[in-house]
């Protein structure tokens, strides 16, 4: 037995043992090869922002086709205002967020959520302009809107017809 725990064998022997281990707690490891994107369910933290704000909720009828609805929340904003965030992961499988308030100045507010106050042009959604926002160094794109009730963001890595897919699908519902 002594042989089997001293010097080069006593070694190899641990080493294989270790391995073999290492191997058989991979073989039973269930092992999924297939994504997985938690889907959260928005439509009651959107009910509950038009309840708690005094204009109608811009949201979207649906979602666009392969996207994941995956965080929503309401959060205050700088002034007092209540915020409205939605996440998605975008068919292509980059982030795309939808945020919308009635914060004050609306400037501010598009400026904190595009992470910039630069705008690059606009395009058409709809028959309706929406400003166009890049920041480089985040990889990060954003469409503003500022109606005289609320502003609408919508931001983050996804490209420009992605953003402007989101953009389409949304609508106002009405107060409360």
């Amino acid at each position: 037995m002594r042989r089997f725990t001293e010097g080069f064998y006593g070694y190899a022997v641990a080493l294989f043992v270790c391995l073999a281990g290492a191997g058989l707690f991979l073989l039973v490891t269930p092992q999924s090869r297939e994504e997985h994107i938690p889907r959260r369910e928005y439509s009651i933290t959107v009910a509950n922002f038009g309840h708690a704000v005094p204009y109608g909720v811009w949201a979207p009828r649906q979602d666009p086709a392969g996207w994941v609805p995956n965080s929503n929340r309401i959060a205050q904003g700088e002034s007092g205002a209540k915020v409205l965030y939605l996440g998605y992961a975008t068919a292509k499988r980059q982030h795309a967020m939808f945020a919308q308030s009635n914060e004050q100045p609306a400037a501010g507010f598009a400026s904190r959520m595009a992470n910039t106050d630069k705008a690059q042009g606009t395009q058409q959604v709809g028959g309706v302009a929406w400003e166009q926002r890049f920041r480089k160094d985040k990889n990060q794109r954003s469409l503003v809107r500022v109606t005289p009730e609320v502003t609408l963001v919508i931001s983050g890595t996804a490209d420009w017809p992605e953003l402007a897919e989101l953009a389409a699908l949304l609508q106002q519902r009405p107060v409360g």
